[in-house]
């Protein structure tokens, strides 16, 4: 079998594929046994019909090529696809030019294919990740948690802070409902909290005791009702005095500097991984901004949506729950679902567009050394010999997809080593401390 192919415009390829005779000679001889083993004939058991009187049955020669092109075509087009690395994004339009009846069997294929994408910029990526670095401030924020679990109440007589504690009386009245009034007499409210409704903090602070609030705010998924704060008392927490001895009769620490050591060492971790999380996605994100979503295909996206749709119902079907179901406990339309998983599968496309560019422009092409060590790693996962999942990605048409695969996992690495991290702040990252291990003290 010969392939070649020619571009066309719009992403398209015309693939031309030839079929010799001995090819031929064995796709017909395998319709024959297939058939055989499924028509009845009086006189022969099933997949014992000799080719001849199998012939004459179902209409002569003629009819059981016809039977072995329309059964071996697909076969064909997966090798030829995988013998010129043409990269299909979906269906083909096939056409038979030459050897429906007799000799070489001749067919083209136009189909289209995946766009190749140039990039820019990829090595002034700046990439937007939570800091690693625990201030002295957090620490001491932390170190007031366990105070503030033994801490006393004072009196004070000043305008109102953050972190006060107000008693008052509260009037919630409901707008345009029928609704009784809710009234809540000495109710303690930390301010900063936001558990009365939005509003509240920024206005009370300042205020005093003796004071009264009002004002309009939400009591509910589109209900709106005015309040009245009655301000009877303001309190501070006054914490105890960090000591050794506080800390020996309240933690498991034995010092003030032990309790701090510990403090420090479990947040740097816990910001350590939570950075390291956030990386991967961070960056991928950051990479996909590079590609245009104008470039982006719209059978890539469409196949991408239909994936993830498929797999959102048979997870509510392991569930034991269906996709109205799972509308209606979302508050969504079906199209707005149909709109979110597009929206994310554009994205999608977009990182693999955006890594395979990065594979050409940084030559992070892989090597057949290396192509053939992800084809051993692959292979034991599944249970089978590298060259029995050699044969079945020829046979499918899947090389170019598992040496895409590769190299996208090179260019991941390579964004991970290349790329600048940045705090939200802007301030740029240590990179060697996004490469320590956390996980062994962690679970410890």
């Amino acid at each position: 079998m010969r392939a070649t192919t020619t571009s066309l415009e719009n992403n398209r390829v015309k693939l031309v594929v030839e079929v010799d005779g001995p090819e031929m000679d064995q796709a017909i001889d395998t319709a024959a046994s297939k058939l055989s083993k499924q028509v009845t004939i009086k006189g022969f058991r099933k997949g014992k019909v000799p080719k001849n009187v199998l012939m004459a049955h179902i209409g002569g020669p003629t009819a059981l090529r016809s039977e072995a092109i329309r059964d071996a075509i697909p076969d064909f087009y997966a090798h030829a696809v995988a013998d010129t690395m043409i990269d299909p994004i979906s269906q083909p339009d096939i056409n038979i030019t030459a050897g429906e009846e007799e000799g070489e069997l001749v067919f083209e294929a136009d189909v289209e294919v995946r766009p190749e994408v140039y990039l820019s910029g990829q090595n002034e990526l700046r990439v937007t990740i939570p800091s690693p670095v625990v201030t002295d401030q957090e620490v001491n924020a932390q170190i007031d948690r366990f105070r503030e679990t033994d801490a006393t109440l004072q009196d004070v007589d000043r305008p109102i802070v953050t972190g006060d504690l107000v008693t008052m009386d509260v009037h919630v009245q409901q707008i345009a409902t029928d609704e009784d009034p809710l009234d809540m007499s000495d109710f303690m409210y930390t301010v900063g909290s936001g558990t009365i409704t939005s509003g509240v903090d920024e206005l009370i602070l300042g205020m005093k005791a003796g004071e009264e609030l009002k004002l309009n705010g939400n009591a509910g998924p589109g209900v709106v009702a005015t309040y009245e704060l009655k301000l009877k008392k303001v309190q501070e927490r006054e914490l105890p005095e960090l000591s050794d001895e506080w800390v020996q009769e309240n933690t498991e620490w034995q010092s003030d500097e032990e309790m701090r050591d510990a403090i420090l060492d479990q947040m740097r971790r816990m910001r350590i991984v939570e950075a390291q999380m956030a990386q991967r996605d961070a960056v991928l994100m950051a990479l996909s901004d590079l590609v245009s979503e104008d470039v982006v295909p719209n059978a890539l996206v469409q196949d991408e949506t239909n994936s993830r749709l498929h797999d959102l119902g048979h997870r509510l079907e392991q569930q034991k729950l269906n996709l109205e179901t799972f509308l209606q406990v979302t508050n969504q339309s079906s199209d707005q679902l149909l709109e979110t998983l597009r929206a994310d599968a554009v994205r999608a496309v977009r990182v693999d567009l955006a890594l395979r560019a990065l594979v050409r422009a940084e030559d992070l092409e892989p090597t057949d050394e290396e192509i053939d060590q992800e084809l051993e790693t692959t292979a034991a996962s599944m249970n089978m010999t590298p060259e029995l999942l050699r044969t079945n990605l020829r046979d499918t048409g899947r090389v170019i997809t598992f040496r895409a695969e590769v190299g996208k996992m090179k260019a991941s690495r390579w964004l991970t080593d290349n790329v600048t991290y940045v705090d939200p702040e802007g301030v740029e990252i240590d990179r060697a401390l996004l490469q320590t291990d956390q996980s062994e003290d962690l679970d410890a």
